[in-house]
This record gives structure tokens, C-alpha cells and sequence, in this order.
């Protein structure tokens, strides 16, 4: 790969995911007191001094995993350590150093890479007389910083430059690549252990996100860049959420409100369920945020392989969830086992499908054809001893298809023939799978939304 990857390790709570957020500007990864936040690696691409590179944090060295996920979280930080051009040790200024920190020194020494010692917290100027104690750390640059105090942050960067190798031809063209907007970006969305790891890592071809039968694994909202018939595309892994009266920590509670947020950025959402489960109140939860945030959503249902060996149906599931979510008819329904890779190139497509449909504009007179056409086969009911009358249709918008119908009164417009009448323009126009947004307004300065 011609863009440089440097990755930021050290012992657990020294700070590192602070650094990550504070280098790329912005708030990444989850950032708590609890040792063990980070577990799978989360990368973000930077841009200083006319070179990219790639800066990647890490779970903490010698971390035992509340989980049980030791293993999994070093075998990531292996993975980073390998792929990595130069590494970024960090220490905490305040502690000191301990016997942990002397262990990752240990490992470190190990690898034959450029590296650079970071002593952070150093908030304080007092800190500057302990900085000898950790010289013998590593043979590398030392340098303080403190993000709380915003200190050095433009010293590191140009240090993390001065390590990087000599630039490649292809770095700023593979660099202006990955900084390019892809061609879209999927929210991979769904209650713990439902498989949205082991779907990420059959897209990405490598094990990029921990997967594991433990419930909530991932902890952070991690973008995964991937190609597909030579389109860039973004997928976001989220946190598995359950109910909001079983969060158990701020972790957790972060895992919750990064869901929303990944949903609210994203293109489009593959809500993900169980083939062997029953659909739970968090997966209410969550496509109720789908449908508030009015994008256009896949309903995947995945270990497929399973929910067949229990004689399952893709009708009869199709069925439960039609059921269940009754306003969410038009929402098409995949059928995936992530783990053997089978039908996600189908999925891939479809939500490009879809996609596209959320972004179509129709023609006013095409629209008005279709408004007369629902008229004629159903007008709307006399209410209030008057009859509502529509004197023409707009789209306004699109992502999503925003229609504004012209009347005379939206107040007499009542809401079951509203339904049939959105329902109506979404089969005859080419919105069938998307959310719309149907407004009813008078001619003149009085508001009525429907």
C-alpha cells in the first residue's frame, strides 16, 4: 500500500485514544477512564506537511479483557504492528513508568521499525523534570505532549512525518483516493451479537474488527474502506445496543449514541437481525431511529445457513417483520450468511439500488399524473361538510424524496387516505423501496405538514 500506516500503542489508559481523536480533529474513538476501551484496531487517514499516512490506535498492550477478549485485542495490536511503517509509544507522564510499560518497551525493541516515544498528560510543566525517567524506554525521539492542555499537537504531527518513509510515487494519488467521498456509506446497525463484525470483515477480506461470540464486542463506530468492481464504499461497524435501562456503563451508553450518530451519516442502513432469534425491543429501538432519520434501510437477516437447518422460511420472515414493522413495508428484505460470505455482493448491490432510488427527481408533470391517477381511483373523503382538493405536486428534495402537495385545506385531508396516497406515489414513481416525505400546504403562508 503506497499511504504509510503509523500505529499508536502502549499499555492500557496512557491516553492513546485521546491522541488518535485530538491528531484527526475529531472524536473517533471511544475515550474513557475504564482500562480496555479500544479493542479493535480504528484507523483514520491524515494529511500534514504534503504527506499522507494512515494512524491507527490500538487496544492497550497487557490488557486483561473483561471479556475474556485478551487474546483478540493483542491479536489486533499484532496485526497494526506488522502492517505499520513507524510506531507511536505512548507513556503516561503522570504515572510514571511502570512495569507494564517496561514489558511493551520489551516488545517494541523487537521490531525494526522508526518509532517515537510520546509522554503524555504532561498538562503541567512539573511534569518536564520526570522526563529522564523515560529515556530508556525506547532509543527514539521523547516528546510531551498533553491533549487536555492541547500541548505539542503540531510537534507530534511533524514528528510522526519525519518518521514515515520516503514518499512513494503513488502516496498522493492513492492518498487524494482514500480522502475522496466513496461511493457510499452503509450503517451496519443491529442489537449485540447479531454478526455486523463478520459481515465488516467478509467486505474488508481481512480480520479487521474482532469477531467473537461474546455480545458487544465492538465498542466503537469504526469506518471500514472497501472496493467492490472497483467502487469505494464506507462501511460503519457500530456498537450492538440493547435497551437503554440495561446500559451498564458510559462505554456502553457512547456505543448507543455513536449507533444514532453512524445511522444519521450514513447513505444507507443495513439493519441486521438474528435468523434464529425472535426481534427484540432493541431492534424496535433501532429502526424506529432508522425511520425518524427518513433513510433508506435494508432489513438483513443473517446466519441464514441456521434459521434454514431450523426450517425457516424467507417467507415466513418476511412476513414477521412486515408485521412487526408495519411502516416500514417498502423496506426490502436480504437474506445473508456473513460468515460463508454468501449473498453480500447481492446486498452490496441492493443497497446501491437503493441508494440510487433515494436520490431520483421526477418531473413536475410526470408527478401530476401520478396525483390525478391516485385521485381518480380513490378521491379523498369529504370532511367538515367540504371537499379537500389538490391543485398540484412539487418535488422540492431529494435523499429523501420530498414531495409538497398544493390544497386548499391540509386540515381536511384525513390521514388513512394521506397513507394510501404516499403509498400510491411511491409505487408508481421510482421511490418503491425508499422513505419519503409528504407535505400538504396551503396556497398561501399557512402551515400543515402530513
Amino acid at each position: 500500500m503506497a499511504v504509510p500506516k503509523v500505529a499508536i500503542v502502549g499499555r492500557p489508559n496512557v491516553g492513546k485514544s485521546s491522541i488518535f481523536n485530538w491528531l484527526s480533529g475529531k472524536m473517533i474513538s471511544v475515550v474513557d477512564p475504564t482500562a480496555g476501551v479500544t479493542r479493535d484496531r480504528v484507523t483514520q487517514l491524515l494529511f500534514h506537511e504534503d504527506r499522507y499516512f494512515e494512524l491507527i490506535d490500538t487496544g492497550g498492550i497487557g490488557i486483561v479483557d473483561s471479556d475474556d477478549l485478551s487474546d483478540d485485542v493483542e491479536n489486533q495490536i499484532a496485526i497494526a504492528l506488522r502492517e505499520a511503517d513507524a510506531i507511536v509509544f505512548v507513556a503516561d507522564g503522570q504515572m510514571g513508568v511502570t512495569p507494564l510499560d517496561q514489558e511493551v518497551s520489551e516488545q517494541l525493541r523487537k521490531i525494526d521499525r522508526p518509532k517515537l516515544l510520546v509522554v503524555n498528560k504532561c498538562e503541567s510543566t512539573r511534569t518536564d523534570l520526570e522526563l529522564p525517567n523515560y529515556f530508556g524506554l525506547a532509543d527514539a525521539e521523547v516528546l510531551q505532549t498533553s491533549v487536555k492542555a492541547n500541548r505539542n499537537r503540531n510537534e507530534l504531527l511533524e514528528s510522526i512525518v519525519n518518521l514515515l518513509p520516503p514518499a512513494s510515487e503513488f502516496e498522493y494519488e492513492e492518498g487524494t483516493e482514500l480522502s475522496a467521498e466513496p461511493e457510499m456509506k452503509l450503517a451496519i446497525v443491529g442489537r449485540r451479537n447479531v454478526g455486523k463484525s463478520t459481515f465488516i470483515n467478509a467486505l474488508a477480506e481481512t480480520e479487521r474488527m474482532i469477531v467473537s461470540e461474546i455480545a458487544g464486542t465492538t465498542r466503537d463506530s469504526v469506518d471500514v474502506r472497501f472496493e467492490l468492481d472497483d467502487k469505494a464504499f464506507i462501511a460503519i461497524d457500530t456498537p450492538g445496543v440493547r435497551k437503554k435501562k440495561s446500559l451498564a456503563n458510559d462505554v456502553e451508553f457512547y456505543g448507543l449514541v455513536r449507533a444514532q450518530k453512524s445511522i444519521r451519516r450514513a447513505d444507507v442502513s443495513l439493519m441486521f437481525f438474528d435468523a434464529t432469534k425472535t426481534i427484540s425491543k432493541v431492534d424496535k429501538q433501532l429502526v424506529e431511529e432508522i425511520e425518524k432519520s427518513y433513510k433508506p434501510c435494508i432489513f438483513v437477516v443473517n446466519k441464514w445457513d441456521r434459521g434454514l437447518e431450523e426450517k425457516m422460511t424467507s417467507e415466513k420472515w418476511a412476513e414477521y417483520l412486515i408485521k412487526t414493522f408495519a411502516s416500514m413495508r417498502h423496506v426490502p428484505i436480504a437474506f445473508i450468511t456473513a460468515k460463508d460470505s454468501k449473498n453480500i455482493r447481492k446486498l452490496i448491490n441492493l443497497a446501491q439500488s437503493i441508494f440510487k432510488q433515494s436520490r431520483e427527481r421526477v418531473s413536475t408533470g410526470l408527478l401530476n399524473r401520478v396525483v390525478e391517477q391516485a385521485i381518480d381511483r380513490n378521491p379523498p373523503p369529504m370532511r367538515r361538510n367540504k371537499r379537500p382538493k389538490i391543485y398540484y405536486a412539487t418535488q422540492v428534495a431529494t435523499e429523501p424524496p420530498t414531495i409538497v402537495v398544493k390544497c386548499n385545506q391540509p386540515i381536511l385531508f384525513d390521514p388513512a387516505w394521506k397513507r394510501y396516497f404516499l403509498g400510491f406515489l411511491r409505487e408508481e414513481l421510482p421511490f418503491n423501496e425508499v422513505p419519503m416525505k409528504l407535505y400538504f400546504r396551503p396556497r398561501h403562508d399557512e402551515e400543515d405538514a402530513g
